[in-house]
């Protein structure tokens, strides 16, 4: 495993623990480092010029989220993707958001419609210029402008952890021909669901997109080169 971290930048001011966890967590997430390879500390301190204290709390951090393992007196590595993890982390992203839409569709404004609305041609344009990195990015803010408008901030933090073994299909999902322009109709469906101020209807509009990208996701588990 060879990583390059030269163009990170970390703001010294700033908790570095907090910065290098989003660094190492989208090189697992995108692949850069594969499904069983050993976490390198050394490496990515030496390279970020840091200790490893910052790095070791950063793992940990992912340690939580199960993308990391930690070997009994060895090292650290990167989860193998797990079907079983998976569906239990479907399951769990599905109950959350479905109640996080519920609970936004009675407090929808007009700003609120404008700022999801935006965020999905951000979205459209990340698809269009097949930067698919900035797309699930996108997706993430959309998700997470409703558990604002929902009034339960905190869901968000729950739903992140949750979500962090089905991100890893993720990255592996989007390129393919079709999907992203799928997400972004069912992203307008929900829209259109918490717009009448329906409970019921953004609940199952909810659920319909998060099914589907299950659906998508299985196609992932069942193709070759998952370890």
């Amino acid at each position: 495993m060879s990583l390059d971290l030269s163009s990170a930048r970390l703001d010294r001011t700033r908790p570095l623990r907090d910065q290098i966890y989003p660094i190492v967590k989208m090189l697992i997430l995108t692949g850069a480092i594969r499904p069983g390879d050993i976490i390198d500390e050394k490496n990515i301190a030496a390279q970020l010029n840091v200790s490893r204290t910052p790095v070791r709390e950063a793992v940990k951090r992912l340690s939580d989220e199960h993308l990391v393992e930690v070997i009994a007196q060895s090292a650290t590595r990167a989860v193998r993707i797990d079907r079983n993890e998976i569906w239990q982390s479907y399951l769990t992203r599905r109950a959350l958001e479905m109640e996080s839409a519920a609970q936004a569709a009675p407090l929808m404004t007009q700003d609120h419609a404008d700022k999801l609305s935006e965020i999905l041609m951000q979205h459209a344009r990340a698809v269009e210029r097949r930067h698919f990195v900035e797309a699930i990015e996108q997706d993430d803010l959309f998700h997470r402008a409703i558990t604002e408008v929902s009034g339960l901030p905190r869901m968000w933090q729950m739903i992140e952890i949750s979500k962090a073994q089905l991100d890893r299909c993720r990255h592996l999902m989007l390129p393919r021909a079709g999907q992203a322009e799928a997400t972004l109709e069912q992203h307008r469906e929900i829209i259109r669901a918490l717009n009448t101020h329906d409970p019921e209807r953004a609940r199952l509009a909810m659920r319909a997109h998060l099914d589907a990208a299950y659906k998508s996701t299985e196609t992932v588990l069942d193709g070759p080169g998952l370890g």
